[in-house]
């Protein structure tokens, strides 16, 4: 078998079975990396609090890494522009969340213009929209700190006026008629002159913790890096298979090559040919007769 694997053919089908075979590999590789995504920002990164616009530009989306960081930011609560976001949980109750849109300063515009961008700012939280009625919006200047979160994915459904089904940016944005930064921050302070401001009474804040440290799996791309495996294993497995058939052939042919070669036995006795006599026209004119 060895033989017929160095034929020259062979090799060269080996050394194809080979790049094939390592193409497969580095796919299955490229797989495995892909499979593991990138952690959250550790929170020794994320709890120390930066300037907003240091962080995020308007018209910018928001990245990762960007992602679940402490902010603080200056400007002007806007009046007239609360908005309940529905389906949001405090612990096991369901209820809203209350929000409002925030001209930030110091991106560049100042705050009070038309040009100036906003930002949905999350005051707190109510079991039900007759609370937040009984609930004062909050208006001037004022400084917030709060955690810096992605929007999210608008939804359609049956408007319901004074709520959104989920906190989308580019609603908000269409709703309030302004330029909005693309993520929204849930306030833990608010201070008016340097002195903070206590939450409104019948609004329960909005505790959003740092993300965990765990780095998820994608099952899927570990599947594929396995399938891309088994590929490599199959283009061997075939050039093998390969080289046995050819091998498996070869020996046929000599057996068959050694058969016709073979001697008689001694005293064998070939078979007599039996030669019929020839007709001649008149034996065969009589037998016509």
């Amino acid at each position: 078998m060895l033989k017929t694997a160095l034929k020259p053919r062979w090799i060269l089908t080996l050394i194809l079975a080979m790049t094939i075979a390592a193409v497969f590999v580095l796919l299955s590789q490229w797989q495995f990396n892909s499979s593991r995504e990138a952690p959250p920002p550790a929170p020794s990164a994320t709890e120390n609090v930066r300037p907003l616009t240091g962080v995020l530009q308007p018209g910018t989306p928001l990245s990762a890494a960007n992602a679940d960081q402490m902010v603080s930011f200056e400007g002007v609560f806007l009046a007239d522009t609360r908005v309940l976001v529905q389906d949001r949980l405090l612990g096991d109750e369901e209820g809203l969340w209350v929000l409002q849109a925030f001209e930030v300063g110091g991106s560049g515009v100042p705050a009070g213009t038309d040009g100036a961008s906003v930002i949905p700012v999350v005051l707190g939280w109510v079991p039900d929209a007759g609370d937040a009625a009984s609930v004062p919006e909050r208006q001037g200047a004022a400084t917030v700190v709060g955690r810096l979160l992605p929007p999210e994915a608008p939804e359609v459904q049956r408007p319901v006026a004074g709520q959104v089904p989920t906190l989308s940016t580019a609603e908000l944005s269409n709703l309030w008629d302004r330029s909005s930064y693309a993520a929204f921050v849930v306030a833990s302070d608010v201070a008016v002159d340097g002195v903070e401001v206590p939450f409104a009474a019948g609004l329960e804040p909005v505790v959003v913790g740092p993300q965990p440290q765990e780095t998820p799996v994608n099952w899927l791309n570990i599947f594929y890096a396995v399938e891309w495996v088994v590929f490599a294993g199959f283009a061997f497995f075939l050039w093998w298979r390969l080289v046995a058939d050819d091998y498996r052939r070869t020996l046929e042919d000599e057996a068959d090559a050694a058969e016709e070669a073979r001697p008689s036995p001694p005293g064998a006795v070939e078979p007599a040919v039996v030669l019929s006599p020839p007709v001649s026209d008149h034996e065969s004119g009589a037998h016509r007769d």
